[in-house]
């Protein structure tokens, strides 16, 4: 089993993330998921951990469950986190609390114990899934709270990647326009299209398709990957 490649996918009970644990498993890996409401997979190559990822020791769970499971880990996917769109001073405390402690708390005490494991592999990918309007920020679509934290996720690829790029390990990201997942309700899907220059919405299978290229390009590292429908193209 130590040869096997290894996964590790957060928000991985639903959309983009159930999406990424299927895509890895048809590649061969096993993968261990993690999301507040998962369940138990029938596949014995599946193991998923139930938790909120922003809490370190769920972090650690989860790390700890693919080495003593499977007795690697090759793949982060970063994808757990939480979109909230209001106009700017309609925020709240909570709302802030909220989008720091899962987009950027879930992302650094996972990574911290995936790296570990992966640098005394020597070797390692991980990936960040973040948004295109970090970059791209649109006038129908208020952002702040997303921009403030995933834009974190983008920045610190750049960052890692030049630090351990000598140990083997790669960092990039996906930047996603709007896709068709469970929290984007069906009524609104044509006036989200109409946001994204080819005049759809993306499916989840356009991310997993970028993820996997990421996956499969080794000698990329420091890249941001927009899987956006032109957004970042222009309007």
């Amino acid at each position: 089993m130590e040869t096997r490649k290894v996964a590790v996918i957060t928000g991985g009970s639903q959309g983009i993330g159930a999406g990424l644990v299927e895509a890895y498993r048809r590649h061969g890996y096993a993968v261990v998921a993690n999301s507040r409401n998962i369940a138990a997979s029938d596949d014995a190559l599946i193991r998923n951990v139930q938790g909120d990822i922003s809490d370190p020791s769920v972090a650690s769970t989860v790390i700890q469950t693919a080495v003593d499971t499977f007795g690697r880990v090759d793949t982060l996917v970063n994808n757990a986190g939480v979109f909230i769109a209001k106009p700017f001073l309609d925020y709240t405390h909570d709302d802030y609390d909220n989008a720091l402690r899962v987009n950027l708390g879930g992302f650094f005490h996972i990574t911290q114990q995936a790296v570990a494991q992966m640098s005394a592999q020597g070797t390692g990918h991980v990936v960040n899934v973040t948004t295109t309007l970090v970059e791209n920020a649109n006038s129908s679509v208020p952002s702040a709270l997303a921009s403030l934290t995933k834009g974190g996720l983008a920045a610190v690829v750049k960052s890692l990647a030049i630090e351990y790029a000598a140990r083997g390990i790669r960092f990039n990201a996906v930047s996603p326009g709007i896709i068709k997942t469970p929290l984007h309700a069906v009524e609104a899907h044509p006036t989200y299209a109409a946001l994204h220059p080819v005049g759809r919405m993306g499916n989840i299978d356009d991310v997993v398709h970028g993820v996997l290229y990421l996956e499969q390009a080794p000698f990329v590292t420091g890249e941001f990957l927009h899987v956006d429908g032109g957004q970042s193209a222009g309007n």
